[in-house]
């Protein structure tokens, strides 16, 4: 199992490659100029020009791009243009925000969404399979950006319960309370989406010949669904927990602007418009670093899950 994390660590090295340099030409393809945006559109062309110089915005783009591939290898991810801070202290700054999102959102819906799926298979056909699965679709149909807003308007305009933007203290009550629309907007396409591939897995775990040889053998149901179907099922349910944990901290665009909550996805959306591109570089660089090690996490855990797994 090392020899294989090892082999998926190295192979991280192209990944990382490929998104900077798509990252940086694409960049290159936004309109306008990061020193007019940084110096005012009324600024004089000298101080334009003294910006470009600084920001070596005057050098061709393959040199612009040898450069700034040395400092990433050397751990430096550049100097936001805006603000002035390093990228690296920036991203420190909006990353807990992003994962406390994440995970607050996964914390409710994974879990009720499993529950749903096992339901709905075990009731398959009747009244409430279908209820179920009827709002698992409207929960995948429907766009965040709107389940947002309803929320704001009915929990925190109407009822005048919750706060609808910002973010409050961590690990308060206020801070909860600013997190919780934000973590029912994300969380609701979740559920959809588990509830539907937990209940198709638990479905044709459940068809197999070793679950019918249990019940003839006269083991209870309980027996039956929780330990021999579930840990089958397991599997497709966990990569899909990671991969959907993986889009979570790349930032959950939407959610982040509905909600003004600052983490990385509203970050790189303001460093784009702003051609900060130190800053919008170096946010999909670590966005990407973890979509794959949690790829890499969700791959490890097959072994513990299905002993039939084995790395070589």
């Amino acid at each position: 199992m090392l020899g294989y994390a090892a082999r998926r660590l190295i192979m991280l090295l192209p990944v990382c490659l490929g998104v900077l340099v798509l990252t940086f030409f694409l960049l290159q393809l936004i309109p306008g100029d990061p020193a007019v945006a940084l110096s005012g559109p009324n600024a004089p062309p000298e101080v334009v020009e003294e910006l470009r110089v600084q920001m070596g915005l005057d050098k061709s783009l393959p040199v612009q791009f040898g450069l700034y591939l040395l400092r990433v290898v050397r751990g430096d991810l550049g100097v936001s243009i805006l603000s002035r801070l390093s990228v690296s202290s920036e991203i420190h700054r909006v990353f807990g925000a992003t994962m406390e999102l994440t995970i607050a959102s996964m914390a409710w819906s994974v879990p009720l969404a499993v529950l749903a799926g096992i339901v709905s298979a075990v009731t398959r056909g009747s009244l409430i399979d279908k209820g179920m699965m009827a709002l698992a679709l409207m929960g995948v149909s429907l766009p965040l950006f709107w389940v947002g807003l309803m929320l704001i308007w009915l929990l925190g305009f109407q009822l005048n319960w919750l706060p609808i933007s910002g973010r409050g203290a961590t690990w308060t009550l206020d801070g909860l309370r600013h997190l919780t629309l934000p973590a029912l907007t994300l969380g609701a396409n979740l559920v959809g989406r588990f509830s539907r591939v937990t209940r198709a897995t638990v479905l044709e775990v459940l068809r197999q010949d070793y679950i019918r040889t249990a019940r003839a053998k006269g083991v209870a149901e309980r027996v039956v669904l929780y330990r021999h179907a579930l840990r089958n099922a397991a599997l497709p349910i966990v990569t899909l927990i990671g991969l959907q944990f993986g889009w979570l901290l790349g930032g959950a665009v939407v959610t982040e602007t509905v909600f003004s909550w600052p983490g990385m996805g509203r970050h790189v959306i303001k460093a784009i418009l702003a051609k900060d591109y130190p800053m919008a570089q170096g946010i999909i660089l670590v966005m990407a670093m973890l979509f794959v090690l949690i790829n890499l996490g969700v791959d490890l855990l097959y072994a513990a899950l299905d002993p039939r797994v084995k790395y070589t």
